[in-house]
């Protein structure tokens, strides 16, 4: 299996691994990594790396989305093999180090078996590392407020509800959002496609990840790129919209 590497507009990558994303911005030589997949992706982040002309040595930044496993996978071996900062929200933080863990349990994902699409997706996360634990070390907040000064110039904003430190980073210049698991497109157990928010048992807090939404429809920009399913193109708040209209109506 090779990478999936897409460019999707100037400097940009969107990635897709095994079951979830993760993009590269580039400038010259230098590249930000936004998330790093499962710790079974590691190859298929190399690939994607040299796909692109880079190289680990050249990542001048991973900026994680939030630290759940399949976004969290290798940030701690590029900190560690090749000295990258790992950066995220100041909240998300100590889940990094896992201080804390806000992720669904086991025994939720048990009791959904029956739903379509879920068992196919636990053997895929049994077999990507999903239920192994890669903490930071060393994870760092991001300097707050404004661009960060990283190839893509990514403004980091807050979403909680997925995990409280949950962030996603905006690319006003280039239209751009690259929204984590506050806005997806597609999701293994999902039955339907385009817009929306994840299944409710993989939030810490439902109300929360719903109300975030009313901050993405804030943002300037007509390119969505999820951490989950294909990019999306239309207006931001449009997509916030939709997302929030399938919402009110799902039961799970």
């Amino acid at each position: 299996m090779s990478a999936d590497v897409r460019q999707v507009a100037d400097n940009t990558y969107l990635v897709h691994g095994g079951h979830t994303n993760w993009v590269i911005l580039t400038d010259g030589d230098a590249v930000t990594l936004v998330d790093t997949g499962y710790p079974g992706d590691r190859g298929l982040l190399l690939d994607s790396l040299a796909a692109v002309g880079s190289s680990p040595d050249a990542v001048a930044a991973v900026l994680i989305t939030h630290a759940h496993n399949d976004h969290l996978g290798s940030a701690e071996y590029l900190r560690s093999a090749h000295g990258t900062p790992v950066l995220l929200h100041e909240a998300e933080v100590p889940h990094a180090r896992r201080d804390f863990l806000q992720q669904v349990s086991v025994g939720t994902v048990l009791r959904n078996a029956w739903r379509p699409g879920v068992l196919p997706w636990t053997v895929h996360v049994l077999r990507s590392g999903g239920t192994e634990q890669h903490p930071v070390t060393a994870p760092a907040p991001f300097a707050a407020g404004g661009p960060l000064d990283l190839p893509g110039r990514p403004v980091p904003v807050h979403t909680p509800g997925h995990t409280d430190g949950h962030c996603v980073y905006h690319l006003p210049e280039a239209g751009v959002l690259i929204s984590g698991d506050a806005l997806v497109s597609g999701h293994a157990i999902s039955r339907v496609r385009g817009p929306q928010l994840l299944p409710g048992l993989f939030h810490h807090d439902r109300a929360r990840a719903t109300a975030s939404l009313d901050v993405l429809a804030t943002l300037e920009g007509d390119l969505l790129l999820p951490g989950h399913g294909p990019a999306h193109r239309g207006p931001l708040k449009d997509a916030a919209a939709e997302a929030r209209e399938r919402e009110s109506g799902s039961p799970f």
